[in-house]
């Protein structure tokens, strides 16, 4: 193991800059650094973040860059570029020593150097991995699901449902066509509900273009364990949304589990089988496996124990937020309540944390967290949508209108707030793009098989398989 250069910074007779490692390039780990570096004075700390990838996602954008509303470039936000005076690593923090202060981390080149992962030491650690895909063990899942966390999975979703649109329209094979035009999504959140209106709705834009795909053709299935889908909007509005998908012919079923998705066929609980080359899997999250990896403290769902200050309980100069960290809801009616693990929270905690964070640093008063929850938008395609906001109802356009009002108010930087509004202004002025670009996943295929004289047949493109343990 390698221990990393990671030098105080002070100059002779100043006291040493405190070390701040933030663990998490999210919603808590961007914000906190980005608040961290406004507000420490010019030597006062150095803020080092571990990330997996060198972008924040702003995930409730995904469904419309799969839906090919909005560029999936303008979906992330460039941490190098919004964090110039923090030190960014990319790479993937495997464990938490915080009794000796010290966090592992496997980073790009740890494979290329040979010599272990390298042992990052901090005095202040800011533990925000978020979360990842909560699997459960359906045959066939690891080998045919699609998950939809990352942009990459949305990008690659898109392209995979054009792609089954033109083998459909090109095949002679009746049970290939009626596979090819089968989607099946399993979650009734909201990564399942909004990710299958904006592609159902992209998918029957694009049939018209299709000489013999109507939107007719294609079978659209969302399968929900629980009795209703988008509790955060409320039962009523939970039903119109139902009533909205069953209306536009997507099979809805409640109460519902997938058994099995092996040999391309979806084996539902309630004895429906449905021949499928599309199972998106959207069936919740559970915490980063790094906490279980550290010596903090875990409640019983794994998520760290923390106060309203957002300290990990019981245990020194040690913070977290976000989708890690179970943190009390004081606003909440009934005890024991703690704040649910959604972006709305996550922003607001991040900016509690980091003021905590300096007040601890210069012997200042901490602050309690506290919001009370505002309520839940979600789309379900192009002009449509449903909001229980502040106890008010909406849904159809009005929604829809205060879902990307909203959006576009909180996705960060001026710059993506432009980009992303000049999309929407363009995409209401002309046509859909519904070109396939699956071919970017595999960018070598077409040199490799020019380099092997062309004799060869072209590279079995992989199969899109669920998120692995790693941080979204």
């Amino acid at each position: 193991m390698v221990k990393a250069a990671n030098s105080r910074g002070a100059a002779p007779g100043t006291p040493p800059r405190t070390r701040i490692l933030v663990v998490g390039g999210g919603y808590v780990g961007m914000y906190t650094a980005l608040r961290l570096q406004r507000k420490l004075r010019a030597g006062e700390a150095e803020v080092t973040v571990v990330t997996p990838e060198p972008y924040m996602t702003y995930q409730p954008f995904l469904p419309e860059a799969a839906a090919g509303s909005i560029s999936p470039r303008h979906v992330v936000v460039p941490l190098r570029r919004i964090l110039p005076t923090c030190r960014i690593v990319i790479g993937e923090a495997q464990r938490i020593d915080h009794a000796k202060r010290t966090a592992t981390v496997t980073t790009l080149a740890t494979d290329e150097e040979g010599a272990g992962p390298v042992e990052i030491a901090y005095d202040e650690l800011v533990l925000a991995p978020g979360s990842i895909s909560r699997t459960l063990p359906v045959p066939g899942l690891a080998d045919y699901g699609i998950g939809f966390k990352t942009v990459e999975e949305a990008i690659g979703l898109r392209n995979h449902v054009i792609e089954q649109m033109d083998i459909a329209s090109s095949t002679r094979d009746p049970a290939i066509r009626d596979a090819a035009l089968t989607f099946v999504f399993v979650g009734g959140g909201y990564a399942g509900v909004e990710a299958l209106g904006e592609l159902e709705d992209m998918a029957r834009y694009a049939a018209r273009y299709y000489h013999n795909v109507t939107p007719e053709d294609m079978k659209w299935v969302l399968v929900e364990a629980s009795d209703r889908i988008l509790p955060e909007v409320g039962p009523e509005m939970g039903v119109y949304t139902v009533r909205e998908l069953r209306r536009r012919n997507i099979d809805v079923r409640l109460e519902t589990r997938l058994e099995s998705c092996e040999n391309r066929v979806a084996v539902l609980s309630d004895g429906t089988r449905f021949p499928t080359r599309t199972v998106v899997w959207t069936a919740g999250v559970k915490p980063h496996p790094v906490l279980a990896a550290s010596d903090l403290p875990r409640n019983e769902h794994g998520r760290l124990v923390c106060t309203a200050f957002l300290t990990v309980e019981g245990v020194e100069h040690a913070w977290a937020a976000g989708d890690a960290a179970a943190v009390p809801d004081i606003t909440a009616a009934e005890p024991g309540r703690t704040c649910a693990p959604n972006a709305q929270h996550a922003v607001r905690q991040a900016r509690t944390l980091a003021d905590n964070l300096v007040a601890a640093l210069r012997g200042e008063v901490l602050t309690e967290y506290a919001h009370k929850y505002a309520g839940s938008v979600a789309s379900l395609g192009l002009h449509q949508g449903v909001a229980f906001v502040y106890g008010r109802k909406l849904k159809g356009y009005p929604a829809w209108f205060m879902h990307r009002a909203y959006h576009l108010s909180r996705v960060p930087t001026f710059n993506r707030k432009m980009r992303v509004l000049a999309e929407w202004t363009l995409s209401g002025l002309f046509k859909r793009e519904i070109v396939s670009l699956g071919s970017l996943e595999h960018p070598r295929a077409e040199f490799e098989l020019a380099a092997g004289g062309g004799s060869g047949p072209t590279p079995p493109r992989p199969t899109p398989r669920p998120p692995q343990d790693s941080q979204g």
